[in-house]
């Protein structure tokens, strides 16, 4: 498939419109992914979360083919701060301000507030992978230095299209989350099975206590409504009220994810005498859980765990799911059944002054990254030898 060497800018995704953004975002290699379908990231611009007063300018990038049609997109944003993105480049931004230099504003691609992995270079599927990412990274290093951006940042890609930004010269930084793997569990208890016999009575006593006195739902689909997503607001603003935070997501976001993303959520709430006290957002991929956010109008033992870790893994064992992506940071998962995992970036620094300084820390720090990751399976991992 010819394709025109010329690379589109857009200032909203519905300039690309649902049908050809979703042509390139539903590629079946990308295993349905949430965070890149056009209904996500067009509900965080409507509901004004990802624009430019909040500090997220779309860019958003596309290729047409020969015939003029969307052939590859790549979601891409103006920042004029680093929040809401979960791979920290702050030090960056501190060392080279004091050293006279402007670091913002900066270009990033990735989905917005999200720390999940995903594609980030969107190709038709009967497109020339490699010819259309080769356009969308020159598109958006040019529109860096139209821009005058210190740098291009593209967070949480998947491993291929990591591995193949660092062949074309992009500096590559490597993290560390903790995911839950489903070996082909029937039940609950087949996964308990596979634990330590202290891990098991500890999950087993943590989802007593938690459960006690309250009844817990499983809420996705048509079933999800207005009610659903008031009671769920409040605790993910309480949740924000308590780190100090300024809370990304607006209420009108939730209406719209329930509107368009229905079968792709699935709240799990708690419920004591009648009233919502606590609940946990998930997306739902075709073969990943991605727990998002978090929040409780109560204080009950162990219930984030159970909400958030061991609802998730019940769920996902039922629905086949292959895995339950928890979420950034938190080793206190590892003794919950999810290992350390690596996630991925790949930046581009305009300034050699910097970039050389960058590249030489990102490749220490990949190298601790990896003796951390099997350091810590094998000290704390909460399987029996050889289950793991």
């Amino acid at each position: 498939m010819t394709l025109k060497p010329a690379v589109q800018v857009h200032r909203r995704v519905a300039e690309v419109g649902r049908e050809a953004w979703d042509a390139c975002a539903g590629n079946p290699a990308y295993a349905g992914n949430p965070f890149v379908r056009y209904d996500f990231l067009d509900s965080l611009e409507a509901a004004s979360c990802a624009v430019e007063r909040t500090g997220w300018g779309p860019q958003h990038l596309s290729v047409e083919d020969g015939k003029g049609r969307v052939a590859a997109v790549m979601p891409l944003y103006l920042k004029s701060h680093s929040q809401g993105e979960y791979i920290f480049d702050h030090a960056w931004a501190d060392a080279y301000e004091r050293a006279g230099g402007r670091y913002y504003p900066k270009l990033l691609s990735a989905a917005p507030f999200t720390p999940a992995t995903g594609p980030r270079l969107l190709v038709r599927p009967d497109v020339d992978a490699e010819a259309a990412r080769g356009l969308l990274i020159g598109g958006a290093v040019t529109l860096c230095e139209r821009y005058g951006a210190s740098s291009l940042h593209v967070n949480f890609p998947t491993q291929d299209e990591w591995r193949w930004m660092g062949g074309h010269g992009l500096a590559l930084r490597e993290g560390q989350q903790y995911h839950w793997q489903n070996r082909g569990y029937a039940t609950f208890d087949d996964f308990l099975a596979a634990l330590s016999s202290g891990r098991r009575k500890t999950i087993r006593r943590e989802r007593r206590d938690a459960q006690a006195d309250l009844e817990i739902h499983a809420i996705t689909g048509a079933d999800l409504t207005e009610d659903h997503w008031d009671a769920f607001f409040a605790f993910y603003m309480d949740t924000g009220s308590r780190k100090w935070g300024r809370p990304y997501l607006s209420r009108p976001f939730f209406s719209l994810l329930g509107e368009r993303m229905a079968d792709r959520v699935l709240l799990i709430m708690a419920r004591r005498d009648g009233r919502w006290i606590a609940g946990a957002l998930n997306l739902i991929g075709d073969d990943c859980l991605y727990g998002r956010n978090w929040g409780c109008l109560e204080e009950v033992p162990f219930l984030h765990f159970e909400l958030c870790y061991y609802q998730a893994i019940e769920w996902a064992i039922g629905r086949g799911l292959a895995r339950v992506e928890a979420g950034a940071q938190g080793e206190h998962k590892i003794a919950r059944g999810y290992l350390p995992a690596p996630v991925y970036s790949a930046h581009y620094i305009a300034d050699p002054a910097l970039r050389g300084p960058v590249e030489q820390f990102v490749m220490r720090e990949r190298e601790g990254v990896e003796a951390q990751m099997e350091w810590l399976a094998e000290e704390y991992s909460p399987f029996r030898e050889g289950e793991a």
